[in-house]
């Protein structure tokens, strides 16, 4: 699956375009009304970003994902909110249906999907189960032709826009093979939301509690048909989704980059530009080389991940885009630090792009797998090779 040449050589500087003219000037107004303005989202739906991972056959894009992760390296120039808004849409909310779904779960779902009518999240932590997916509580308890459903679902994205959930729930016995994965529609009679969360950065963003008490969903809502598979489902949806954020990332760094560059450039003190003192120098390099670094990973593990069938799990290529999402989260993590520090002062106020720059990017070592996850997914993978 893959885009044309031709068609993706007209979106990436359509998309570059809007988000110099429309995103980046609005970042400002996001922040103050914790909000994406209802008009952006509509541009969003007719760029066609909810469909970006889409196949075209259900009304998306069909980017590859060496095509995908230069779309987020854009995106991540700007505020991050506005890729929340779409990204439940292009990764962890619907890639479990198109990968793992019926033939008719595809057809009824993925082409709202793709058009941005129906907002899809992925509801799998839970208050005593989040790195530890295999031991979450929330149970589905099957009753005729239907699932009973019964739990909590914690920090879910986009829960309060959300038409459906991608959601997991314990159908079986202990451990990973009594999970199944569930197309909740958000609407059912015994859903709750939970108030929205506050959070420390990426205002705009959507998060709250899912609370599911006697929720009828039919059997036919099981991805793919089968009881059980939900885990295996849940951990091929992440590895694409980490190779996303993993771009995000790198795009994130870039604006950083910039945005201390341009500072340290016009920035004077003891009667020349900070920018000419060689510890100012050495913090940007540091960090230019981090992000090219990071952005050269990601690009060889998205052509590896194409290279790959998309319904088979493929350990080696797992454990690479584990090595992308521990290395460029922390990368960002480390140039939004000296970001503020080549702003001195100013890089701790609100005006200054930075300031919540450094608050946004510490989210991106958590979500979709923790850093400490990450680890532990490389190191099991060298040891079964070694052995």
């Amino acid at each position: 699956m893959a885009l044309d040449k031709e068609s993706f050589d007209i979106l990436l500087p359509t998309l570059q375009r809007f988000i110099q003219e429309r995103l980046v000037p609005a970042e400002n107004y996001l922040e103050e009304h914790d909000d994406v303005p209802a008009d952006i989202v509509e541009d969003m739906k007719e760029m066609g970003l909810f469909g970006l991972s889409i196949p075209e056959e259900f009304g998306g894009i069909g980017l590859s994902m060496s095509q995908e992760v230069q779309v987020a390296y854009e995106i991540g120039r700007t505020s991050l909110a506005f890729r929340s808004v779409f990204g439940t849409n292009v990764g962890i909310g619907s890639q479990g249906i198109l990968m793992d779904g019926t033939p008719e779960q595809k057809a009824s779902i993925l082409p709202k999907v793709a058009s941005g009518e129906l907002i899809m999240s992925f509801a799998l932590t839970e208050p005593d189960a989040g790195s530890d997916a295999a031991s979450l509580k929330t149970r589905a308890d099957l009753d005729g032709d239907h699932y009973v459903l019964n739990g909590t679902k914690r920090y879910i994205t986009n829960a309060p826009r959300a038409g459906a959930f991608t959601l997991m729930a314990r159908t079986g016995g202990p451990g990973a093979g009594g999970v199944s994965s569930f197309i909740v529609p958000s609407d059912l009679p015994g859903i709750k939301l939970g108030k929205t969360d506050k959070k420390m950065g990426q205002r705009g963003t959507k998060t709250c509690d899912v609370i599911l008490e006697n929720v009828r969903v039919p059997a036919a809502n099981i991805i793919g048909g089968v009881p059980g598979q939900g885990f295996k489902t849940a951990m091929k949806v992440l590895d694409r989704g980490r190779l996303h954020i993993s771009a995000v990332s790198c795009g994130m760094a870039h604006r950083i980059i910039e945005e201390a560059t341009a500072y340290a450039r016009d920035r004077k003190q003891f009667g020349k530009a900070i920018g000419e003192f060689q510890l100012i120098q050495a913090m940007l390099a540091d960090s230019q080389a981090e992000l090219l670094a990071g952005w050269a990973l990601v690009q060889d593990v998205a052509q590896r991940f194409d290279g790959k069938p998309a319904h088979v799990s493929d350990p080696d290529v797992s454990m690479r885009v584990s090595c992308a999402k521990l290395f460029c989260t922390e990368m960002v993590g480390r140039v939004a630090d000296r970001g503020v520090q080549v702003h001195g002062g100013a890089g701790y106020i609100n005006e200054y792009p930075v300031e919540r720059f450094y608050r946004d990017v510490r989210l991106l070592r958590l979500y979709e797998g923790t850093t400490q996850i990450q680890q532990l997914i490389i190191g099991r993978e060298l040891l079964r090779q070694a052995s």
